[in-house]
């Protein structure tokens, strides 16, 4: 983010609430003045004198929750445009529709942008707040509060269900049967690692195609839940194009199913489904920490094929599946095997990097695939 700082004027910091975007900022630009457009009176101040209240955080400012005053942006521009000395404006928004669509008009070309999910697993274990067994791991999840705090898991998840919906949703999209909502989000969280299909979950919780769609959209745009493409390559084989769907924290799709302990997880008829989307998150994670784009995709062909994760940046492959197991069965490696038969033979030929990801606690290396265990995940170059 001080790279960013260095380099653009504005750094627009976007994710979820309460995954320690104001807390990160303030503490890498303790010299910025903070202001929090939570705060009604600050609110109005900045929506109707804009230029007024710039004027006064001359020297640089972080401005929270910017989403609140979106035409405040377009006089942002015209500030940064007559000073635009790098770093003045660090912009804090749990990023939703208004607030990415302003800023891709408004400051594009003027803001370096960042990305905050919550804490990756390493994060943990480097200050020692890591759960060690991998059902707690996926049951606890990564949000900075669960590990600060003293609130029961369950009951803080349930606080911040509570809060998003009556709060975010309303202020993004007009949704006027809230337990309708509520249920979708639910049968989402039980559709997790599965191809996305609208008219499946509208059909389930009693509204329409289009309406799914655009509540999953306002679902995804809050960092709630993430979209897996799928990849597409010329590999002879027809490739289903549906993206999957998977949430950002496994600690809240936890919530959701109604695992109310760690106990529970480990009988759960999606626990390997749970995996999957944590191992999902954690590549995510450790792409967007390093600065890079997420790339990140899956692949299932409708002959049977199918890979976890492809991450595509242009160069080599990397390929992973992901097994919830302890131990390694035969068949685990046979996709990874036949994508590899596949890229060797393609035209032109690709080298893959090929892992298997599971929920022991040993690595291997093996001719089709390195294998890693779940705790160096964070490890491996992705």
């Amino acid at each position: 983010m001080r790279s960013l700082a260095r380099r653009f004027p504005v750094v627009t910091v976007t994710g979820p609430r309460q995954a320690g975007k104001t807390t990160l900022c303030r503490a890498l630009f303790p010299r910025h003045r903070y202001v929090s457009l939570e705060a009604p009176d600050t609110r109005e101040y900045a929506a109707h004198d804009p230029r007024g209240f710039l004027g006064e955080l001359d020297r640089g400012a972080v401005i929270d929750e910017v989403q609140r005053a979106p035409a405040l942006l377009s006089y942002l521009q015209e500030d940064v445009d007559a000073r635009p000395r790098p770093g003045r404006f660090i912009l804090t928004g749990s990023a939703n529709l208004g607030l990415l669509a302003s800023v891709s008009q408004t400051l594009a070309g003027r803001t370096g942008l960042a990305t905050l999910l919550p804490f990756a697993h390493d994060e943990l274990l480097g200050a020692e707040r890591a759960p060690r067994e991998l059902d707690e791991t996926l049951w606890s999840g990564a949000f900075p509060a669960v590990f600060d705090q003293r609130i029961p898991v369950p009951e803080w998840f349930s606080a911040y269900l509570a809060t998003y919906v009556e709060r975010d949703v309303r202020q993004v999209v007009n949704v006027s049967d809230l337990l309708a909502f509520q249920t979708f989000v639910r049968l989402s969280a039980g559709r997790v690692g599965q191809l996305v299909n609208f008219t499946s979950l509208g059909s389930d919780c009693g509204v329409s195609h289009n309406t799914a769609r655009s509540w999953l959209s306002v679902l995804e745009a809050s960092y709630i839940v993430v979209r897996l493409p799928p990849w597409h390559a010329n590999l002879g084989k027809r490739l289903i194009k549906t993206p999957k769907l998977y949430f950002t924290d496994t600690g809240l799709l936890c919530a959701l199913l109604g695992i109310r302990a760690p106990g529970q997880l480990g009988q759960h008829p999606l626990r390997g489904a749970v995996f999957e989307n944590w191992v999902v998150t954690e590549i995510l994670k450790a792409r967007l920490h390093r600065g890079l784009a997420p790339d990140l995709h899956f692949l299932r062909s409708r002959a049977g094929l199918e890979v976890d994760v492809v991450v595509d940046s242009g160069g080599t492959l990397v390929a992973a599946e992901v097994k919830a197991g302890r131990t390694i069965a035969g068949d685990f490696l046979s996709s990874l095997q036949e994508l590899r038969s596949l890229l060797a033979a393609a035209r032109p030929p690709r080298d893959v990097t090929a892992r298997l990801v599971y929920g022991g606690d040993t690595p291997q290396k093996r001719s089709p695939a390195e294998v890693v265990p779940w705790l160096q995940v964070a490890d491996r170059a992705w």
